[in-house]
C-alpha cells in the first residue's frame, strides 16, 4: 500500500467539506470530528484467462480488483444524536496489464473519490 495514501485520503476529504460547505477548519474544540483509519487495501484478480495454445494452459489475471475499506467516526458536538461509527468500502475493476504506478494515481484515486462522496453524504444529509 502507498504509504502516503492515509495523509492523501485525508487531505481530500478535508477539501471535500471546506469546498462545499461553510466549514472552516478547526484545531481546538472543532464542531464536527471526523477521524478515520484503512482498515484494508487489497488488489484481487477477478477474471482468469487462459492461454489457447499453451500446453497445459497458463492461467492469469485478465482483470484485478482494488478495494479499499475506511473505518469512519463521525462526532457531532451540536447535535450528538447524529455522530456515528461506520465502514465504507468501494472497489474498482482494472486491467491486469496496468502498473502499480497506474494503478496509484488513476485507480486509487477513483476509489478514494467514490468513499469521500459516501462519507461526506452522510454527513451533510442530515444538516
Amino acid at each position: 500500500m502507498n504509504p502516503n495514501l492515509a495523509q492523501q485520503f485525508s487531505t481530500d476529504i478535508q477539501n471535500r467539506f471546506l469546498q462545499r460547505t461553510t466549514l472552516k477548519g478547526a484545531t481546538e474544540k472543532p464542531d464536527i470530528l471526523i477521524e478515520g483509519e484503512i482498515t484494508d487495501y487489497t488488489i484481487t484478480p477477478t477474471t482468469i484467462s487462459t492461454a489457447v495454445n499453451a500446453p497445459g494452459g497458463n492461467i492469469q489475471a485478465a482483470q484485478n480488483k482494488l478495494t479499499i475499506t475506511v473505518k469512519v467516526h463521525y462526532e457531532n458536538k451540536i447535535e450528538p444524536n447524529k455522530s456515528f461509527d461506520r465502514t465504507y468500502s468501494d472497489e474498482a475493476v482494472f486491467s491486469s496489464d496496468l502498473d502499480i504506478n497506474t494503478i496509484e494515481t488513476s485507480q486509487v484515486k477513483v476509489v478514494n473519490e467514490r468513499i469521500i462522496n459516501k462519507i461526506f453524504n452522510d454527513i451533510v444529509a442530515n444538516w
